[in-house]
């Protein structure tokens, strides 16, 4: 592959602008309406539990909550991607992708509230759990398609994570190894302005994480990460060249974490709201709900209903986050070996006993 193959665009690709206009693009096919249509609605639930796990951290019922209000694009596009035999890779802040996979917000949210390992079946969905350290799942993604290579499966595998990734070592050892080997994995990098309190500025003076790529000998690719409609074509584009044995590609997503890092962090401490208001009015959901306006394809009765629908679910993940959970006590050995030990039997034996001794009482 000649060098200039792998260089990425000098500017994001964007084939719906900030103002809701189409942009059609000369290669790659612009998404149809019903698909951008299912899109928005996803968008439109996936916003409203941003809001809805906002709240349930203020009222007690969420550990954390690292929102990706502003990102949704590339959270739903991430997911609609795939294929069922894929795999998806997800970060902390990847929940509206994790749910538009599929899993049920209530099950995506336990993690947050410090419920059990992870709240979902990765294998049922084939969602790795959130990670909560940075870049750690890149190698383990990368794994999953090494092994799928050699057992000869047709899967693509896609991970995510964000800027402040790109400043780790398993970030370097995850491309590395998937591009010697020709692997069927997209990197998909949200790059939403900073990790934490540090800027893009102070993590590479590479002129975008996209270039990052040709370093390893793999396609690099530049996208704006508020456009759905580029999203889906560009990696859909990557997952199909993955899959058709193209190997790896890394995409950047240039985006923007509206909210602080997580509600823990008081942003006010390193950036000026001046510099957040510009990136409010290129909203990922009123730019494709003008588009789709346009179109005829979204009434107000449509928009009205998707509005509802995602009410509806946000109501059902509160009412389950805010009844106390009954734990049981012996739930303390479940889970920690797949043959618990000697020590873990014994211990579960006396505790059974003190249960039931107490229960005897009663």
């Amino acid at each position: 592959m000649h060098a200039d193959d792998l260089l990425p665009g000098d500017t994001p690709l964007r084939l719906i602008d900030q103002e809701g206009t189409g942009h059609p693009h000369a290669r790659l096919p612009f998404p149809s309406t019903p698909v951008l249509l299912d899109g928005y609605r996803r968008l439109v639930l996936g916003r409203r539990l941003n809001e809805q796990a906002d709240a349930l951290v203020r009222q007690g019922r969420l550990a954390v909550y690292p929102s990706s209000q502003g990102q949704e694009a590339a959270e739903v596009a991430a997911a609609m991607v795939l294929g069922d035999e894929d795999w998806l890779f997800p970060t902390y802040r990847d929940s509206v992708a994790v749910i538009s996979r599929g899993v049920d917000p209530f099950e995506a949210f336990l993690l947050l509230r410090g419920d059990w390992h992870s709240g979902y079946d990765p294998k049922e969905h084939r969602i790795a759990p959130q990670s909560t350290p940075l870049a750690t799942q890149l190698l383990h993604a990368v794994g999953v398609a090494h092994a799928a290579r050699l057992r000869g499966e047709d899967t693509v595998v896609l991970a995510m994570c964000g800027d402040g990734a790109t400043s780790e070592g398993d970030f370097h050892e995850a491309l590395n190894f998937a591009a010697v080997f020709h692997l069927p994995v997209v990197f998909l990098v949200q790059n939403n302005g900073y990790a934490i309190s540090v800027p893009l500025s102070r993590q590479t003076a590479a002129p975008s994480l996209a270039h990052k790529g040709v370093g390893y000998g793999m396609r690099g690719r530049l996208v704006d990460g508020n456009d759905l409609a580029a999203l889906l074509a560009l990696l859909g584009e990557a997952v199909q060249e993955a899959r058709d044995g193209g190997g790896p590609t890394l995409v950047e997503a240039v985006t923007y974490r509206v909210k602080p890092h997580t509600n823990a962090d008081d942003a006010t401490r390193y950036r000026s709201q001046e510099e957040v208001e510009p990136w409010l009015a290129r909203d990922p959901l009123l730019r494709l709900r003008t588009w789709l306006a346009a179109q005829g394809a979204l009434s107000d009765g449509d928009d009205a209903e998707a509005h509802a629908h995602a009410e509806s679910v946000a109501a059902r993940v509160r009412a389950q986050l805010t009844a106390d959970a009954e734990p049981h006590p012996q739930d303390l050995f479940a889970h920690v070996y797949a043959t618990p030990t000697p020590q873990l039997r014994e211990q579960s034996r006396l505790l059974a006993a003190e249960l039931e001794a107490e229960e005897a009482v009663r």
